[in-house]
C-alpha cells in the first residue's frame, strides 16, 4: 500500500498554516480535530459491537483478549491490558499486550521491529493461542508486517481476528474476521498518527475491555466491584464502593475490607449478609 494513498497520510487543509498560529489559535485547531475522532469512533459503533460480543464469549470458555500493534498502536494496546488487572482484579493473562520491539519498544524507537512478518507470528508462539481468544490487530495504516503475520498466526491458530485501523480497505482488514475501520482523516501534523489516530484506538480499545469486564461480571451497578486496593488510594475507593452499594460507613466498611482479605466483592457480600 503506498503512502500517498493513505487518508491517515494525506494533508490536513484545515492545519496547513499551524506553525503561524498563535499558542491559542494552535490549541483550538488541534482540539477541533480531537473532536472528529470521536466522531469516527461514534460512526464505528455498530462494528465495535460485534466484536465485543466476541470477546465476551470468548472469556466465557477460557479466552482472552490479545492486542497486537507497533508503535504508537501497540503502547497502546499495551496499556489497556496493563490496566486490567488493578481495575477489574482479572488474571495479567486475561488481556494481553504484544508491541512489536518488546519491552523495549514501549519507551524507545525500535528501528525496524514493525517490517517483520516472521516476527510477528514468532511473537504468538509464547502465548499458545487457542480458538476461544480474540486478537485484535492495531494498525493505524493497516499494514504494518508484524502485526500482518500476528493476525496470519491468529487465524491458524483459529482465534477470532479484529482489524482496528483508520484507513480503508486495508491488508489488515482484508485479513481478519472482523474489522473496526475509524476513519480520523488527515493528521494536524502530516503522518502523526499518534495524534487522532492514537486517540480513536485509545477510545475503542477503552469500549472493548471495559465492556468484556462489564458482561463478565467485573462490574456491579456501575462501580469496580474487584477493584484491587494496592495504595491507599484505591484503598479510599474500596471504602466507597462498599458505602456506595450497601449504605455502610466508613468503619465498617473498612472492618468488612479487612476482612474479607481486601476482596471487594467478598466484603459487599459480608456487609450484605449482616443487614
Amino acid at each position: 500500500m503506498e503512502y500517498g494513498t493513505l487518508q491517515t497520510e494525506g494533508r490536513n487543509p484545515r492545519t496547513t498554516h499551524i506553525d503561524a498560529m498563535s499558542t491559542l489559535e494552535q490549541l483550538y485547531c488541534l482540539n477541533g480535530e480531537d473532536k472528529r475522532a470521536v466522531e469516527a469512533v461514534e460512526a464505528a459503533l455498530p462494528r465495535v459491537a460485534p466484536v465485543v460480543d466476541r470477546i465476551v464469549s470468548g472469556m466465557k470458555r477460557g479466552g482472552r483478549l490479545i492486542y497486537v500493534g507497533c508503535g504508537t498502536s501497540g503502547r497502546l494496546g499495551v496499556l489497556d491490558a496493563s490496566e486490567c488487572p488493578p481495575t477489574y482484579g482479572v488474571d495479567e493473562g486475561l488481556v494481553v499486550g504484544v508491541i512489536a520491539g518488546g519491552d523495549r519498544a514501549l519507551r524507545h524507537a525500535v528501528e525496524g521491529a514493525e517490517d517483520s512478518r516472521e516476527a510477528g507470528r514468532e511473537a504468538m508462539t509464547p502465548l499458545s493461542l487457542r480458538e476461544a481468544d480474540t486478537v485484535v490487530g492495531l494498525s493505524a495504516a493497516g499494514g504494518a508486517a508484524f502485526v500482518l503475520g500476528a493476525v496470519e498466526a491468529a487465524n491458524a491458530a483459529g482465534c477470532a481476528t479484529v482489524a482496528l485501523t483508520c484507513n480503508p480497505g486495508t491488508p489488515l482488514e482484508a485479513l481478519c474476521a472482523y474489522a473496526i475501520p475509524v476513519f480520523t482523516g488527515p493528521e494536524a501534523v502530516t503522518g502523526s498518527t499518534r495524534m487522532k489516530a492514537g486517540t480513536a484506538q485509545k477510545l475503542v480499545l477503552n469500549m472493548l475491555s471495559t465492556c468484556a469486564m462489564i458482561q463478565t461480571g467485573r462490574v456491579r451497578e456501575n462501580l469496580m466491584i474487584n477493584v484491587r486496593p494496592t495504595n491507599a488510594k484505591l484503598r479510599d475507593r474500596a471504602v466507597r464502593i462498599l458505602r456506595q452499594l450497601t449504605g455502610c460507613g466508613a468503619e465498617a466498611a473498612a472492618d468488612a475490607l479487612e476482612r474479607a482479605g481486601n476482596d471487594v466483592a467478598a466484603a459487599a457480600d459480608l456487609l450484605e449478609d449482616a443487614k
